[in-house]
């Protein structure tokens, strides 16, 4: 009986274990929550995060047109296991299917995630510039050149 007690507490401080390091590792995307901007010349971009559950962010970047959003993308974060994938949604690209990049290289203030099979971008990168600011940036090959737009943004909530 003993040895089974044990097993099952060993089992339990695995899988407790498990879970406080997964919450941990989503943890660390915290510093997108909010609403961002980019101004072009266009007008303004904005990017905002939501925290869904403690394995899921919930993204979105949209133009305003007469005070209306207008999505042009959403996103999902999504710790899976150890693992965490940028999964973005794009009408009129990819047949509206979203498209999975997995974490490359990651810390405290930049995320980078791959599809190296995506037509493009094949990279997706955050970087943390301060609290109230980041830039995104998407690169890849498209049409045989390498070629790389950024998205310099601001907190504005």
């Amino acid at each position: 009986m003993k040895p089974k007690m044990i097993i099952i507490i060993a089992g339990l401080i695995t899988l407790c274990s498990w879970k406080m390091q997964q919450q941990k590792n989503i943890r660390k995307v915290d510093w997108l929550i909010g609403t961002w901007e980019n101004k072009t010349a266009q007008g303004s971009i904005y990017e905002e995060w939501i925290k869904v559950t403690n394995s899921e962010l919930a993204g979105k970047s949209y133009i305003l047109k007469q005070e209306n959003p207008v999505v042009l993308e959403e996103i999902r974060l999504v710790q899976e296991g150890e693992q965490l994938f940028y999964i973005p949604t794009v009408k009129n690209q990819n047949g509206g299917l979203p498209v999975r990049f997995g974490l490359k290289n990651g810390s405290d203030s930049t995320l980078v995630f791959e599809n190296a099979q995506h037509d493009f971008p094949q990279l997706i990168a955050y970087a943390k510039i301060g609290t109230d600011s980041l830039v995104a940036e998407i690169s890849g090959v498209k049409n045989g050149r390498l070629r790389k737009v950024r998205f310099p943004m601001k907190r504005v909530q």
